[in-house]
């Protein structure tokens, strides 16, 4: 287990160390809707941050009412303590199911004011046994769920995020400017109607 946390630690000053270049960023070419949609909502979010857990309801209010997805993309902070973590075990439960992991996210949000570095393993496990199943000592033995994680981080970089949540509303052909660290529900649903609508034409 020490092995594993001293990972987390070096992915924390990796990331630290590639912090520079997001001030260099700004290019959000990458940013589309999954296939199959026209519009989606794309969310550079941390799962220990308290706007990010605020800004959840509305979201998932926008996914209900516009029938769009929700492209949520790991950027967790360095500062804190437990983030990287839960964000490699959310790429976990993902491997069992997308609704799976998508519940965790919403779990860990729920419960964030409870978890802390020390007990996260065990609230972790506790999340499994009520889902009737057992989490691995070592639920990523090749790296690949870090993978995917720092690749998430990358791509924040490329789009010059810095703060979460960055929430960008997307469509086929354009992004809207990203609503940072918090949402205002009129502006959020009148970009998505402005880009729907565009697409429309």
């Amino acid at each position: 287990m020490r092995g594993t946390h001293r990972g987390w630690r070096a992915a924390a000053v990796l990331m630290l160390l590639m912090a520079p270049a997001v001030l260099r960023g700004g290019d959000t070419s990458a940013l589309k809707p999954p296939k199959g949609a026209t519009v989606a909502l794309m969310a550079f979010e941390d799962l220990q941050c308290p706007d990010c857990a605020a800004a959840e309801g509305l979201l998932l209010e926008a996914v209900a009412k516009y029938k769009v997805p929700l492209v949520r993309r790991d950027f967790p902070l360095p500062q804190h303590a437990w983030s990287f973590e839960a964000h490699v075990m959310a790429r976990y439960f993902d491997t069992k199911s997308a609704a799976l992991g998508e519940e965790f996210r919403r779990w860990v949000y729920a419960n964030q004011g409870s978890i802390n570095k020390e007990n996260l393993r065990g609230m972790v496990e506790r999340f499994a046994d009520q889902h009737g199943m057992e989490l691995p000592e070592k639920y990523d033995a090749k790296g690949e769920l870090k993978k995917k994680v720092l690749d998430d981080y990358a791509l924040a970089q490329q789009v010059g995020v810095i703060h979460t949540p960055t929430v960008f509303v997307v469509s086929v052909s354009e992004r809207g400017a990203p609503f940072v660290e918090t949402l205002d529900r009129d502006q959020l649903f009148a970009m998505i109607e402005k880009l729907q609508a565009a697409e429309k034409k």
